[in-house]
């Protein structure tokens, strides 16, 4: 092998490291979505089949004179020619209703190249068929697929989304930790010039050991006591810029599996008032109204966790553009808090606002301080007290919330901030929310070269309060002074 030929072996080593990360990346959140659409699409199918197996077993009846009628969507008619459909084996009757066990059941909707397929969905049909009756009993199910198709063309549309976004900014992330890998390249190539003696099989070994760390093996490091002093620093290089990338992906995994999780929740409820809509709707307008309103709730949770996702996802990407312009803080916060107390009755707040002036996305500022009064809302019991605080000193304007909630234990604190992670499961179940808040929160600060401080005692409430670089007032306000 020639010195041409090493050099540019070891300087593919960086985009063929970059590239397998980022394929199993993509395949990972690929699988996961994949899952999720499995199981979706077979709860889909067990639910019909069992409303439409109960549905027909309540309005069966073994009499000729019902041939014509319709009720609840069920239409009877009599057999005119021999239909072979499934017949249900003789072990598993047991788990069908007793009523048309003995039946013979299939799927049917009306073929043709003129119609959409929305038209199909509209057309399918569940019949059941009893050859020693000559009847056919037939359940419109186009209402229920459509149902279903919607819910599955939202889901995809998302999943597209999330596969497309994710891609680049993975791409861009792992480019830029393994920026240093051309770095170390180059300092390998100049090696050849040291006084000690540097044999090339030493150089080809370094790298042999390079191809052989792939997404799979982040953990295999490179041993420095085999490696040849000159090339000893550029080997301890690697093995610090593999611990990085090794932490990014599992924190890309960990990230990747919390979404899924998330999703899978409000998934699972929009499923299950489906099957109660689908059994009861027809004939409990209760029942009807209830599962209406449950699935529009879980939607829009699936709807603010997406939004979420992708917030912070354009923010990694760093494709999030900030309007900065200067304004007080002051009026901001009398703003939000003034929102706050028309939509909340249940707590007492209270204002201290002083002139502060900052540089900064005001959208992106307001979201912030709405996540801050959110959270002392959510945690502060009935009738306590939750104070905004606006004040500049030293340099720094900070806004403060302090509440006379539940607190946060010491050990939590520090981890307040990261995606998805919440103090107590219970309690963040019972208030709702995705989990998300707070990371998009410390994104909106960090974009604009500030930070919080967080001070809190369990059962005694928690002040989070979020410090920007202060600016002078605008020269109009110093005039009307």
């Amino acid at each position: 092998m020639t010195t041409k030929q090493r050099q540019e072996k070891v300087k593919n080593i960086g985009f063929s490291l970059a590239s397998k990360l980022n394929v199993q990346l993509w395949l990972r959140l690929f699988s996961v979505f994949l899952f999720l659409n499995i199981m979706y699409c077979s709860a889909v199918i067990v639910g019909t089949v069992y409303y439409a197996e109960n549905t027909l077993a309540q309005a069966f009846t073994p009499n000729p004179e019902s041939i014509g009628q319709q009720v609840n969507g069920i239409t009877v008619t009599p057999l005119a020619e021999p239909i072979s459909g499934w017949q249900i084996p003789e072990p598993l009757r047991r788990l069908f209703p007793e009523e048309t066990a003995g039946g013979a059941r299939y799927v049917k909707w009306d073929p043709g190249p003129e119609l959409s397929w929305w038209e199909i969905l509209e057309s399918v049909r569940y019949e059941l068929v009893f050859r020693e009756l000559g009847l056919r009993y037939s359940l419109n199910l186009g209402n229920l697929m459509q149902l279903f198709a919607i819910i599955l063309i939202v889901m995809l549309g998302s999943q597209v989304y999330l596969l497309i976004e994710s891609t680049f900014r993975q791409a861009q992330i792992i480019r830029k930790t393994l920026r240093p890998i051309s770095e170390l390249a180059e300092k390998a190539q100049t090696l050849g010039q040291s006084p000690g003696p540097l044999l090339p099989r030493e150089v080809e070994a370094l790298a042999g050991k390079l191809e052989g760390i792939t997404a799979a093996h982040l953990d295999t490091r490179i041993d420095l006591e085999s490696t040849q002093d000159e090339l000893r620093d550029v080997a301890a290089a690697i093995n610090g810029l593999l611990d990085r990338i090794n932490q990014a992906y599992q924190m890309q995994a960990r990230f990747v599996s919390d979404a899924s999780h998330e999703l899978r929740t409000p998934i699972a409820a929009i499923q299950g008032y489906a099957n109660l809509l689908d059994r009861w709707g027809k004939h409990d307008p209760e029942a009807l109204e209830e599962s209406i309103a449950a699935i529009k709730e879980e939607a829009a949770n699936m709807k603010e966790l997406v939004e979420q996702l992708l917030f912070l996802a354009r923010g990694d990407n760093n494709t999030m553009p900030l309007q900065l312009e200067r304004f007080d803080l002051a009026q901001l916060g009398e703003n939000v808090l003034r929102e706050f107390q028309m939509l909340d009755h249940g707590h007492e707040f209270e204002a201290a606002l002083e002139p502060a002036f900052v540089e900064a996305d005001p959208g992106l500022i307001k979201q912030a301080v709405r996540i801050l009064m959110d959270n002392a809302v959510k945690y502060t019991p009935s009738g306590g007290k939750i104070r905004l605080m606006v004040s500049q000193a030293e340099g720094q304007a900070r806004v403060t919330v302090q509440d006379e909630g539940i607190g946060i234990p010491s050990k939590d604190v520090p981890r307040i901030f990261d995606r998805f992670y919440r103090a107590d499961e219970s309690r963040a179940r019972a208030t709702g929310g995705t989990g998300l808040g707070l990371s998009i929160a410390h994104w909106i600060a960090d974009s604009h070269g500030g930070h919080f401080e967080v001070y809190s005692r369990e059962n005694l409430g928690t002040r989070i309060t979020l410090v920007l670089p202060a600016v002078p007032a605008p020269t109009s306000v110093h005039n009307d002074d």
